[in-house]
């Protein structure tokens, strides 16, 4: 029976690396989900078959909670509140091996071996801090607190001796795990106060490498658990998310042009330069705001022989998905070339924008991302910002005093002309002026941009 369920396992695993290659793609993202599915199914299956189990009234009552929170979750969400789905989901993964280890450190009593002891402190260190860390990311993300880096005075230093004391305790108990119940009991509850610790000085703009980041803890702390329960199904899958997770987060701050320690310990937007806005030469940034009506921007729109659609979180907000690709649908039948431009940290996690623009049917062969089409900027007639700022911020290429400098951004200003649909010129996350705004080729059409997109269609449709 051992046999027959790693073998299972096996062929779970490989399942999951399938379908984690087929999630790099839009075309075949579908697909790759099936396959992750199936091998789920497959491996919880096998684990059923396990002889360890001598009752399954408890088990069947966790798969009924879950299967109804996972179903309701997948009705009732709506697309544009994922990211808060997705952090709370990681939390979850976090929260769910750290319960694990406690049960097993319950269970084993002093019969442990020096690696399973380790592996067993490092899952409910990890999972407990990602549990914490991930509610705190959610509720920045639904604004129940600010989005913005919560700072005080020592923070740093505080969080590092929180380190210094976790590593003791979890020596003390490494040494005697019979007679140190407590201080496990302790480690738990510091880690789930250095989960929030670490995550509420991180800002609102990072939350989309915040939740990659976790994303990626999470399955540290299965494949710790993988590790002391000595389940191979939990080594591979967590070693799976676990890498993914943080090579996702690298290819973020890369897009920011940013390490990731100053993601984690920069409070970016939190101090003066950053709302400065000054140019490298003193002054800031030079121009007009030309707003304009909603007929002026149709008669360019329908003037024009090319269009790139540029969606930032303004589009997620306003829930304007549906009715951009409509406006899409309308220019593409009177003859005009439609394209959609997506930043990697468009949003608020990794791919928000495609899986917005998905939802609302648009084809996968427009969707095109930053590297592929940066360059056919200076060769469109107009670009359509719905709802971006930072990732179109020309001082990113030009200034070298903004704290942007260096990002790599769209080339949307070397376009003809651009449009740009904003509610207010509220700047961005990053707290700083966005120089697009002032340019000779720019229009404002100021407003919700599900109300303006609608108002285009109609206006287009006479």
């Amino acid at each position: 029976m051992i046999e027959w369920i790693n073998f299972i396992y096996l062929l779970s695993a490989v399942l999951f690396m399938l379908g984690l290659k087929k999630l790099s793609s839009p075309a075949t993202a579908r697909a790759g989900n099936n396959l992750s599915m199936l091998g789920m199914a497959l491996a919880i299956g096998a684990t059923l078959l396990s002889p360890e189990i001598t009752t399954y009234r408890m088990i069947l009552v966790g798969v009924g909670i879950g299967a109804v929170i996972g179903g309701v979750s997948a009705v009732r969400v709506q697309m544009t509140a994922m990211p808060e789905m997705v952090a709370l989901f990681n939390g979850c993964g976090g929260a769910a091996s750290a319960l694990v280890a406690l049960a097993e450190f319950q269970a084993a009593g002093n019969a442990f071996t020096p690696f399973s002891m380790v592996t067993l402190l490092l899952s409910v260190i990890v999972g407990a801090l990602t549990f914490t860390g991930s509610v705190i990311a959610f509720a920045k993300l639904q604004g129940l607190v600010p989005s913005r880096p919560v700072c005080y005075p020592g923070q740093q230093l505080i969080n590092a001796l929180i380190l210094v004391a976790t590593a003791a305790l979890g020596v003390a108990v490494y040494r005697d795990p019979a007679n140190t119940m407590g201080f496990f009991y302790l480690i738990i509850a510091i880690s789930l106060v250095l989960g929030v610790l670490a995550v509420i000085p991180i800002g609102g703009a990072d939350m989309p490498v915040i939740i990659s980041l976790l994303n990626s803890y999470s399955g540290v702390a299965v494949a710790m658990t993988g590790f002391a329960l000595q389940n191979n199904c939990l080594i591979v899958v967590g070693s799976l998310v676990g890498a993914s997770g943080i090579i996702l987060t690298k290819i973020m701050c890369d897009a920011m042009n940013r390490s990731l320690a100053n993601v984690l310990f920069g409070a970016f937007g939190a101090g003066d330069a950053a709302v400065s806005g000054e140019g490298a030469e003193g002054g800031g940034p030079q121009g007009t705001v030309k707003g304009y009506e909603l007929e002026d921007v149709a008669t360019v729109l329908e003037n024009s022989a090319s269009l790139i659609i540029v969606p930032g979180y303004g589009m997620a907000a306003a829930q304007a998905q549906h009715a951009v690709r409509e406006l899409g649908d309308i220019l593409g039948e009177r003859g005009v070339e439609v394209r959609y431009a997506i930043h990697p940290v468009a949003g608020r996690m990794p791919g928000h924008m495609n899986v917005l623009l998905a939802e609302a049917d648009v084809s996968y062969d427009v969707l095109y991302a930053m590297e592929d089409i940066n360059d056919e900027f200076s060769e469109t007639d107009v670009v359509l910002v719905i709802g971006a700022n930072d990732v179109v911020n020309p001082a990113a290429k030009t200034n070298p005093a903004s704290p942007i400098y260096g990002m790599p951004v769209l080339n949307v200003d070397e376009a003809r002309t651009v449009v740009v649909l904003k509610r207010s010129m509220n700047p961005g996350f990053a707290g700083i002026e966005n120089e697009l705004f002032l340019k000779e080729n720019t229009m404002m059409l100021f407003g919700d941009a599900k109300k303006s997109v609608q108002g285009l269609v109609a206006t287009l449709k006479g």
